[in-house]
């Protein structure tokens, strides 16, 4: 005996055969509406207010969403990207056209022509003078009341997703509204939107592993990029004193509530700046895109209500560790003295690690959790920091911070390195901890920036963000697959092997840890 589900996909076949056998296109190529829902109903209320007998025309489409059927009339509601509207159809209306009704479902999209009403029971409506089939939907859609409730299936369709539950389009919308409101931050504070190579020669410029493909006609390995910095940077060599991008990286790593392999990044470089300017330049555009984005500075994440507004408070990260750990990292220079410290106080930690990225786990499980509020944690151990310029004051730590909120990493900036002799050193000590802790991601040499670097680069201050947990903050979503529309899930079936990870590694250059 057929599955439910067989009968249904039977019966839509079979409603379709019925409506070509009676001349009925049923993807038809074109139709031109006159309003969207939204519009239809503002354009109601408003004729409505100035007077009360009217009945504004209008053409609207959309997805049908619920049908109900009463007697010689039936109410119809469809919906489009902008909200719901019902249609109000009765037969002695239509005549011949009512019976579009039979070989009609849920999931189908429509046409309407009519005139904007109010129905007895208050809900604005469109009595409908003729209707036209404008795509037949031979799946049934997501049954609304429960909505989709495997969470893999949302992700891997998204369509569904987007079907069943409004508020995807809500988030969607407030991201787009962020990267906008981003954009206009830079281009009214002079900054020049650039677009650098997704395909490299060398995935420098952050600690992860990369992506490979082969280019044919060139005869050469390429990767995709895992960071923008390094073409950045030079072009502020050449001369370009204000620049950004906001573009996918990629990073060949495990996959958790705030990573995805591909993500958007935003990098930008300023000339004659340094990470104290950096520090103005976020606190700042942070509220004022939050502003613009969302109607307010204040935004609630995972059980706290954050308050966006300047000024944001500033840590030493040496400071930080040694309140929330115990552990003085000055006391402990040696990668494997740090390591045995960080086994007594139960952080699992091997000889296999180096000294960054012993730091990082001690940040990731003992201050990262603390920083609810928006926060700036400066100055980190130059072992982490390969990219950055090293303090004044004290040379074991770079002039670096990482701004935080509701507990994860949002930014991460520092005086950009600008000696091409101090460069190469570090870039070449950071090849050899590669041979030394083969399993770690570390950053790599690229010739070509530092060729570009001995030609002058003027003092710079630089800063990675991941667009995409700043949209988490944003809209409260506590998953970055929630703020992407097609993040990267399992294969379906038993052979879609073990569950993803979180990613490893400290990132060593601009972009964040996204």
């Amino acid at each position: 005996m057929p599955q439910r589900g067989e009968r249904l996909l039977r019966s839509r076949r079979s409603k379709l055969e019925r409506l070509i056998e009676r001349g009925v296109d049923p993807f038809p190529a074109r139709f031109h509406r006159t309003h969207t829902t939204a519009e239809a109903v503002a354009l109601f209320t408003g004729a409505e207010a100035a007077d009360p007998s009217a009945a504004p025309p209008a053409t609207v489409a959309g997805r049908i969403s619920r049908m109900r059927g009463m007697g010689k009339a039936t109410f119809v509601d469809i919906e489009d990207s902008g909200g719901r509207l019902q249609l109000f159809l009765r037969q002695d209306t239509l005549g011949e056209g009512y019976a579009l009704l039979d070989d009609l479902d849920l999931g189908d999209f429509v046409g309407a022509s009519g005139t904007l009403t109010r129905t007895k029971a208050g809900e604005v409506s469109l009595a409908v003078e003729a209707l036209s089939l404008l795509a037949k939907a031979l799946r049934p859609p997501p049954e609304k009341f429960h909505g989709l409730r495997d969470v893999e299936q949302r992700y891997r369709q998204r369509y569904l997703d987007l079907i069943a539950n409004r508020d995807v389009h809500d988030v969607m919308r407030t991201r787009s509204r962020v990267i906008s409101a981003v954009r206009r931050f830079f281009d009214e504070r002079g900054f020049l939107e650039v677009d650098t190579p997704v395909l490299v020669p060398v995935p420098a410029g952050a600690m992860a592993e990369p992506f490979v493909t082969e280019h044919r006609a060139l005869h050469r390995r390429l990767y995709l990029r895992i960071a923008t910095e390094l073409y950045l940077k030079r072009l502020i060599v050449g001369g370009m004193d204000k620049v950004y991008e906001l573009g996918r990286v990629f990073r060949n790593e495990g996959i958790d509530a705030n990573h995805n392999p591909e993500f958007t990044m935003l990098e930008s470089y300023e000339a004659y700046a340094d990470y104290e300017d950096v520090m103005r330049f976020v606190e700042t555009m942070i509220p004022a895109v939050a502003l613009e984005a969302t109607g307010g500075t204040t935004v609630s994440f995972d059980g706290h209500e954050l308050d966006l507004s300047p000024p944001w408070p500033r840590i030493r990260l040496h400071e930080a560790v040694r309140e929330h750990s115990g552990i003085d990292l000055d006391d402990y220079p040696d990668a494997g003295a740090l390591a045995d410290r960080m086994r007594e106080a139960n952080v699992p930690a091997t000889y296999a690690e180096s000294r960054g990225r012993l730091i990082d786990k001690l940040v990731g499980v003992f201050v990262e959790p603390k920083l609810i509020q928006p926060t700036f944690l400066v100055d980190y151990p130059t072992e982490m920091s390969p990219l950055a310029k090293a303090s004044a004051a004290d040379p074991r730590y770079t002039e670096r911070f990482e701004a935080f909120a509701g507990g994860m990493e949002i930014a991460n900036a520092f005086s950009e390195l600008n000696d091409p002799d101090v460069q190469r050193q570090r870039l070449e000590e950071q090849e050899t901890l590669r041979k030394r802790y083969q399993g770690e991601e570390l950053d790599r040499l690229d010739e070509d920036f530092l060729l570009a670097l001995e030609h002058g680069m003027p003092p710079t201050g630089g800063l990675g963000m991941g667009i995409d947990r700043l949209v988490m903050l944003l809209t409260g979503s506590t998953t970055i697959r929630d703020v992407l529309l097609f993040p990267q899930v399992r294969e379906p079936g038993p052979a879609a092997g073990p569950a993803v990870g979180p990613a490893a590694g400290p990132a060593a250059g601009k972009t964040p840890d996204a």
